[in-house]
């Protein structure tokens, strides 16, 4: 038995029907509300916020593995008082509580869902992130991810339960939404988008289907045992490929116009959001050697693929 949190989650609901429906496998969804339809083939379980205290007794129960996809996310305008707080109560107290209910209840493996955002929020032109590098986390959430991580890490020499860290970027997908789905819902609708010139950065993205074929990897593949991973798709865009790759798959044309980036980086600093900046025209890219070679796995679909799949769940 498989336990997936943040069922109601867009990895988490895609990883239990992709281990349901495509690999056979007996799955408890762990929902944070009610109501969601009922899926079959998979049991389906509310337990409310994840907390130190979250009581995970009845979904462990005859349970072997864990993937712990939940968490408290990212966002750019977070409203919370005291944010490292709530960051670390959830995703760092809430993770071990259900390390350590896992690991009294015999669980073999638990798969932890990180962030690349442990490694840090942009690499130099040429440059990669790589699992072994010295971690270097700049905001609550990716600091709270890391604090996660090594706990975890700790967890598996004192209990034996085999734990794996993957790391992803920004994850897209059928059923994407926040930035990536503002992106295209201003490209369908011919929004002008002054990025023509942003064509020498480099990002890494991965296809919501290739995160979910690699946590299924690392379910099972005995060299995944105690291992931080990255992951992509293997292909890294420039802005402005992304957005005619993204226009392509919608069947739009892609409307940029050419504004030079000193002028995009003095706009994000006069409305005093340069993260913007960053995230548009700066590199983030991942060196996923370590995950093909260690794993013997490889993306099983393409950046095209991929998007064609994001933009089709728009489209519906």
């Amino acid at each position: 038995m498989i336990l997936v949190t943040g069922s109601n989650g867009f990895v988490g609901n895609a990883l239990i029907k992709h281990l349901a429906y495509t690999c056979s496998a007996s799955v408890v969804g762990a929902f944070r509300h009610e109501g969601f339809p009922y899926l079959q083939g998979i049991q389906s379980v509310t337990v409310g916020d994840i907390s130190p205290t979250t009581d995970w007794s009845i979904p462990l129960r005859e349970t072997n593995a864990v993937v712990h996809c939940a968490a408290r996310v990212h966002t750019m305008n977070d409203k919370s008082t005291n944010p490292m707080s709530e960051f670390r109560r959830v995703n760092v107290d809430g993770t071990i509580n259900l390390a350590r209910q896992a690991a009294a209840a015999g669980v073999k493996r638990f798969v932890y869902l990180s962030s690349i955002k442990v490694n840090g929020e942009f690499t130099q032109t040429g440059q990669r992130f790589t699992a072994d590098d010295f971690p270097a986390p700049q905001d609550s959430y990716g600091i709270s991810k890391y604090e996660a991580e090594q706990l975890l890490l700790q967890m598996a020499c004192k209990t034996g339960m085999e734990v794996v860290i993957i790391r992803p970027p920004l994850v897209y997908g059928y059923g994407a939404k926040a930035n990536f789905r503002s992106m295209m819902r201003w490209i369908a609708r011919g929004v002008p988008l002054p990025l023509a010139a942003i064509t020498n950065n480099r990002r890494s993205l991965v296809a919501l289907d290739n995160l979910v074929d690699l946590i299924v990897t690392c379910l099972n593949h005995p060299a995944a045992v105690n291992q931080i991973f990255l992951v992509s798709d293997g292909e890294d865009l420039s802005t402005a490929d992304l957005i005619k790759r993204i226009s392509a798959s919608l069947g739009r044309s892609a409307r940029l116009f050419y504004v030079p980036p000193m002028l995009l980086r003095l706009a994000g600093n006069l409305i005093r959001k340069p993260d913007i900046y960053q995230r548009l025209c700066g590199s983030l890219q991942l060196d996923i050697a370590k995950t093909q070679q260690q794993l013997q796995w490889k993306p099983p679909i393409s950046v095209d693929e991929g998007l064609r799949r994001a933009t089709n769940g728009y489209h519906k």
